[in-house]
């Protein structure tokens, strides 16, 4: 299957927008239920050319009743039902409309609930990292799926930041790359020592993290995170571990006991120590349908990505490929098509390309181009 990402504001107001999308050759879309700030080029709408959402939004009607202590805003720069605004006129013309559902990456309410964000050795807050190991986390991220299984009845769930967000985040001006810190240390950045959290590592641990960070243990040239942890290593992995697969097990549940056969995607990466939108799950989870690995980079370090997620899966399920069409990537077809080759001799059968509403017109036709050449 070939699933084209895009924003509820591609589509809504361009009335060319679904045509245009169907052209493409892909069999759905992922459209944003719940989405992140953002400043978005809106290269293809005849009312503007660039969107700001300045904060995170649901892009449903947001109904008091159905949420508790965390609710998350309506946008003001598209209609409140954008989602099944956008979702009508894609299904018009036959495609299926898979929700893209964005869940612990939400600054907006981190920032208004400082108690339940993700903060690091030295107490330093992300507001951007709602924590899953707190229940008001958990209970927001099942209200936000039911609410829309109610109210949109997607054809597909794609769950992004099933998990805790760690140190990465390309924020406000990002200035911290001055610090050559390595990826040992923004692995060690991205573990959270929230009130929830802290209590549930072995003692040193905090203590154990800022000496290394701080380069004051007799050795410092770690060259992975369990190096740097040393006895501590599997104890904190099993922990960190468990937030995303408690986050997990709860919203598959949710899903299957709400929409039994709707088919679920989970952003996930096989490393134990991963944050983000792609979330741990060293061991695969057999409730998913599709497990789906970042493929941004160079598809030579991406593919045993996607070959490991492999190992991980069910005879019943599938790997998908995250696949980059924007820069740094060239508007090209032959080399598109040539990292989607790659990709699914390293297993993956599903194609999530990203992104249809940002891609210029000439990446756009080397997109359809690229997926022709593969049919």
């Amino acid at each position: 299957m070939n699933i084209a990402y895009v924003y509820p504001w591609d589509v809504v107001g361009d009335p060319s927008a679904p045509d245009r999308l169907a052209a493409l050759g892909v069999d759905a879309i992922a459209l944003a239920a719940s989405y992140h700030s953002t400043r978005a080029a809106t290269p293809y709408h005849p009312s503007h050319r660039v969107l700001d959402a300045p904060y995170p939004a649901f892009y449903l009607p947001v109904r008091p009743s159905a949420w508790s202590r965390l609710r998350p805003a309506s946008p003001t720069w598209t209609p409140a039902d954008a989602f099944l605004q956008a979702r009508d006129a894609l299904k018009a013309v036959g495609l299926q409309v898979h929700a893209w559902t964005v869940l612990t990456h939400n600054s907006q309410l981190g920032a208004a609930n400082p108690d339940l964000i993700v903060r690091n050795a030295f107490g330093d807050p992300y507001p951007y990292a709602l924590c899953p190991a707190h229940d008001d986390v958990l209970d927001y991220c099942d209200h936000l799926v039911r609410e829309i299984l109610t109210l949109a009845a997607p054809d597909g769930f794609i769950l992004e930041a099933c998990g805790p967000m760690g140190f990465s985040h390309l924020s406000v001006h990002e200035k911290t790359s001055g610090a050559d810190w390595t990826a040992v240390d923004s692995d060690l950045l991205s573990l959270c020592f929230c009130t929830s959290c802290a209590p549930r590592y072995p003692e040193p641990t905090e203590a154990r993290v800022r000496a290394v960070l701080d380069r004051t243990l007799p050795t410092s040239d770690f060259l992975t995170v369990e190096e740097a942890l040393g006895p501590l290593a599997d104890e904190v992995r099993t922990t960190r571990v468990a937030l995303s697969a408690t986050l997990r097990r709860r919203l598959l549940t949710t899903i299957r006991e709400l929409a039994p056969n709707i088919p679920i995607a989970l952003h996930a990466n096989p490393d134990p120590w991963a944050t983000g939108a792609f979330a741990a799950l060293p061991s695969g989870d057999p409730a998913a349908d599709v497990l789906v690995a970042s493929c941004w980079g160079d598809p030579s370090q991406d593919a045993p990505r996607l070959t490991h997620l492999t190992t991980l899966t069910t005879p019943t399920q599938r790997v998908g490929a995250y696949v980059l069409a924007l820069p740094p990537r060239p508007a090209d077809a032959s080399i598109l098509a040539d990292h989607i080759r790659t990709y699914a001799k390293a297993g993956a059968t599903n194609f999530h390309l990203y992104h249809a509403g940002l891609a210029s017109p000439t990446r756009l036709a080397a997109l359809t181009e690229a997926l022709r050449q593969l049919t």
